[in-house]
């Protein structure tokens, strides 16, 4: 399997970079109480960060800049927000942070922690060009200009909802199946994580000239973090991670 980022997308965004951590053989069914805590604790860290520095989660340092490479990319971030943002601007505004899974969120509770966009994806949902091979090895994910092949199914959408991106517009894309808009605006129904989910692609965006080491660091808590609470009884989960940038545009695990 791979995650590649796509040429057009260098060109624009030179300094991306993008820590990629790959897990299979994961139990996502099970409360895990110590992630519950994790994210209870960095939402309020970040809570009380936006309280008494006075920031508005969009002027905030961490953020603008995201909101520049969305310019950057074509993408009007008053309009849409980027993960990094929408997360921030919902702590700072006290609405707290839900609980979904587990793996869903231990990668909040690490965006909080290193206040990064960081997205999940279900791997084994990965397909080719021509959407077969659900989950084979062969199969990846992309960060690349859309085309007019390409659909998104919005989340909570019925199977027979899909909505097109715009021509050229930055997606994550498996095959042919958007599974966010806008670079990390908005993430679909396909491949999102359940309690069935058993393998995770975790991208953590970054710039190399911001916070390049808390994206290393990030990676780190990841690696370990998955080995301790969500290996299934009687095996151990595989954890492989890589790093993505304008030399090294591709990542296979």
């Amino acid at each position: 399997m791979f995650y590649e980022v796509s040429k057009e997308v260098f060109d624009k965004l030179p300094t991306f970079v993008v820590g990629v951590v790959a897990v299979t053989g994961i139990d996502n069914s099970k409360d895990v109480p110590a992630i519950t805590k994790m994210l209870e604790e960095n939402a309020e860290a970040v809570r009380k960060y936006f309280e008494e520095s006075g920031n508005k989660a969009k002027n905030d340092p961490c953020v603008v800049p995201y909101r520049e490479a969305f310019r950057a990319l074509g993408i009007n971030p008053n309009r849409y927000a980027c993960a990094a943002e929408a997360l921030m601007d919902r702590i700072a505004k006290g609405k707290g942070m839900p609980e979904i899974n587990p793996a869903v969120d231990l990668g909040n509770a690490i965006s909080l922690k290193y206040k990064l966009p960081i997205g999940a994806h279900d791997i084994y949902t990965f397909v080719r060009p021509d959407g077969t091979g659900r989950g084979a090895a062969d199969t990846g994910l992309e960060v690349r200009p859309a085309t007019a092949e390409d659909t998104f199914r919005p989340f909570g959408a019925a199977e027979d909802e899909f909505d097109n991106p715009e021509d050229g517009e930055v997606v994550y894309v498996s095959g042919h199946e958007v599974r966010t808009r806008r670079w990390t605006w908005r993430q679909s129904e396909v491949g999102k994580m359940t309690e069935k989910t058993a393998g995770v692609l975790y991208p953590i965006d970054g710039f190399s000239d911001v916070n390049l080491a808390e994206v290393k660091a990030a990676m780190k808590d990841f690696t370990e973090l998955l080995a301790n609470y969500f290996a299934r009884s009687g095996y151990s989960c595989t954890v492989e991670t890589g790093l993505v940038d304008k030399d090294n545009r591709r990542f296979e695990f």
